[in-house]
């Protein structure tokens, strides 16, 4: 079938103005939230509903087209972007179906927005826990593929850990059901093999989450640090002691003063070399001796000053400063790198050295704001992509920055993703052999490589692949 004929076909299902075939229309959906990589889609199409979806799907598997799902455009690996193929659309599929408060479930479309979700469970005292930086703006179907977390994900846990059931229109075009709300099944993890995969393994139409019960008491507290590695050290030791806070967030000088030059102004100490954002959560008794404790780890590691917020006004201020602040280094530059790599927490003092030492070779700024709990670092780097000397000097520091990770005893991805950015490194952390098990694992879900193609594992580590054809 003819660029224009599937074009036609498409637009047959969904309506005319639900397609894009002009390149000027489509040069919107070139990149994602990195905006180092650029592939312009043949196509995109954008259902509505869920029986378009699937017919979308069944046409595409008819015709051999590969596609590529995306949300709402926020990742940051390279994740969604189609290469010639079809973009698939799913942000306006925005329905939540059901909420069942007893059970504490929610039954989600894939366009669902996350914080939109907590707002529609609110009145049953309810949310949903996993609380990406996006959350305003990105789906629950993109949080599946890319099995995201977010800074509350040290004590609940990333998107996997509350997905009881998805219903996956497969590229073939049949639907399966995987997992079960209604508990356990006997069998493999199916459902956690789709969390994470980064829509190589089909299109979820729908998601049963779990719920979370509202906390009777919520303390937020600020400390902050003349040294990034008292910052660390005093992560560690917070661990250390048996605290296991909602969320530890750390940001270093540079993206304090980004911050609080910017309209999401929380009032940090802009003459703080760090700052740990600490967030309790849980029952009212006995949750101010866990402050205390935290106050006295923090003080005796260095701290200058902790501060607990002293309403939700100020408490909201201090998250708003933390979520913003990749949008805040706008200000620095036009473009920004996201990076996104795992490391112990033990290292994290010898990591962040070293990567202030790749970022002054280089000759760039290098931004620290990241979950320390958990040790999954985000050292940003603000730049102009149009230069080309700089752009080169932004590559060599990040592959110097992977590479220390690794070398750390970590990994390059904890949740945005391999997708386009990431991929070489694949080989690295894995061997051909686990390489080669992952393409097969696809295989059953993908038989013909059609979902995303050419993300997350090298072809060349396939020992038996197929290149799917573009769309023009």
């Amino acid at each position: 079938m003819s660029h224009d004929a599937l074009g036609a076909a498409l637009a047959a299902i969904v309506g005319e103005r639900q397609v894009l075939v002009r390149p000027s229309e489509l040069l919107v959906y070139a990149t994602d939230g990195l905006p180092g990589y650029r592939k312009q889609p043949g196509i995109a199409v954008f259902p509505r509903t869920r029986d378009e979806l699937v017919q979308v799907v069944r046409l595409l598997a008819r015709e051999g087209v590969p596609f590529v799902p995306r949300g709402a455009g926020t990742g940051l690996s390279g994740g969604a972007l189609a290469d010639g193929s079809v973009l698939l659309g799913l942000n306006r599929l925005t329905r939540v179906l059901s909420v069942d408060a007893e059970n504490r479930l929610a039954v989600v479309e894939p366009g669902v927005v996350n914080v939109h979700l907590t707002r529609a469970v609110a009145p049953y005292g309810l949310h949903y826990a996993p609380d990406p930086s996006s959350q305003a703006a990105c789906t629950i179907g993109g949080n599946v593929a890319e099995n995201a977390g977010g800074p509350h994900c040290l004590k609940y846990g990333v998107t996997l850990n509350h997905v009881v059931a998805l219903t996956v229109i497969l590229p073939d075009g049949d639907i399966v059901t995987l997992g079960s709300a209604d508990g356990e099944r006997d069998g493999y993890d199916l459902v956690g093999c789709f969390v994470g995969s980064e829509g190589c393994f089909g299109v979820a139409l729908d998601a049963t989450v779990r719920l979370t019960r509202n906390p009777q008491a919520v303390r937020t507290l600020l400390a902050d640090f003349t040294s990034m590695d008292a910052a660390a050290r005093a992560t560690s030791a917070i661990i250390a002691a048996g605290i296991v806070p909602a969320a530890l967030e750390m940001m270093d000088q540079a993206t304090i003063r980004a911050v609080e030059a910017s309209i999401y102004a929380a009032g940090y100490p802009t003459d703080a070399a760090a700052v740990l954002l600490m967030e309790l959560d849980g029952l009212e008794a006995g949750i101010d001796v866990d402050v205390e404790k935290l106050r006295t780890i923090c003080l005796d590691g260095g701290a200058r000053a902790v501060r607990i917020a002293r309403d939700e006004g100020e408490r909201t201020r201090l998250w708003q400063g933390r979520k913003k602040a990749f949008g805040a280094m706008g200000r620095i530059s036009s473009h920004l790198v996201v990076q996104d790599a795992v490391i112990p927490r033990t290292r994290l003092p010898e990591v962040l050295r070293l990567i202030a030492q790749i970022g002054a070779a280089e000759r760039l700024s290098v931004c620290n704001v990241f979950h320390a709990g958990d040790g999954n670092l985000h050292p940003n780097i603000p730049y102009n992509a149009n230069d080309p000397d700089e752009s080169a000097r932004v590559h060599r520091a990040m592959r110097a920055i992977m590479r220390a990770c690794v070398d750390a005893g970590g990994s390059v991805t904890g949740e945005h993703g391999i997708g386009l950015d990431k991929i070489d490194y694949m080989p690295r952390i894995f061997s051909p052999e686990s390489l080669d098990a992952m393409c097969r694992l696809r295989a059953v879900f993908d038989p013909a490589r059609r979902a995303n193609p050419g993300k997350v594992v090298p072809v060349r580590s396939c020992r038996e692949w197929t290149q799917a054809p573009a769309t023009r």
